[in-house]
């Protein structure tokens, strides 16, 4: 989900600051993130335990925040459509802010999993079998699951440790799952998809460590 270094109206109301520092966010990141996910379950899942929101998740780690449904085509994968593709996305944004976006009707776009910066942590957005929108091109959204990482492309601090390890870990489930191989053709980033004029996950993007986590080396 890369985006220009623009202001833009914040969801939450007022102008967002186009580039926050990173230093300042990983803290109040965790605290936003604990917050939306309590949010979630007092709000979205009101009069649902624990129980039903693991149900909700396709992998064991991750923690739903359910986008809205004008963000992705329900469907019933991979009946409908083959899933054979992972597509690595940087969000040019905050985790916390991606989710608001991702949960605004008007957005119209929206991820399956983002993984956060500062501790890997994986909120899940849409359910696997249905189309994210997140590739822009149809084709690869219906064949793919989509991965945003919290971060900029111009800024490899955000793409640490921890974010490697549970993404890839991530992926490597994925795989395993609809039978994908775990290589640069079926693991790819937005910016090879036809016709998009993204660049993300950029040039920082250590392709070759990730592959190789991915792979369990």
């Amino acid at each position: 989900m890369e985006r220009p270094r623009t202001p833009r109206t914040d969801p939450h109301g007022g102008l967002a600051v186009p580039h926050p520092d990173r230093r300042s966010l990983l803290r109040g990141g965790l605290a936003m993130g604990a917050s939306a996910a309590a949010a979630l379950t007092g709000g979205l899942w009101a009069g649902s335990g624990p129980a039903d929101a693991a149900a909700a998740v396709d992998y064991p780690g991750a923690t739903w925040a359910p986008a809205s449904t004008a963000n992705y085509t329900a469907a019933n994968r991979p009946t409908t459509y083959p899933i054979n593709l992972v597509v690595i996305h940087v969000t040019q944004e905050t985790f916390a802010d991606t989710i608001a976006l991702f949960q605004d009707p008007s957005h119209a776009a929206c991820a399956h999993y983002v993984v956060r910066s500062a501790d890997g942590h994986i909120d899940q957005c849409v359910r696997e079998h249905d189309v994210a929108w997140h590739a822009g091109n149809w084709d690869y959204n219906t064949r793919s699951i989509g991965i945003e990482h919290e971060g900029y492309v111009d800024d490899p601090s955000w793409f640490t440790t921890d974010m490697y390890h549970a993404s890839a870990a991530l992926t490597a489930e994925i795989c395993d799952k609809y039978g994908i191989p775990k290589d640069r053709e079926h693991i790819i980033g937005h910016v090879e998809v036809p016709g998009t004029d993204h660049t993300d996950p950029g040039p920082n993007w250590d392709w070759v460590r990730y592959i190789r986590d991915v792979n369990g080396g």
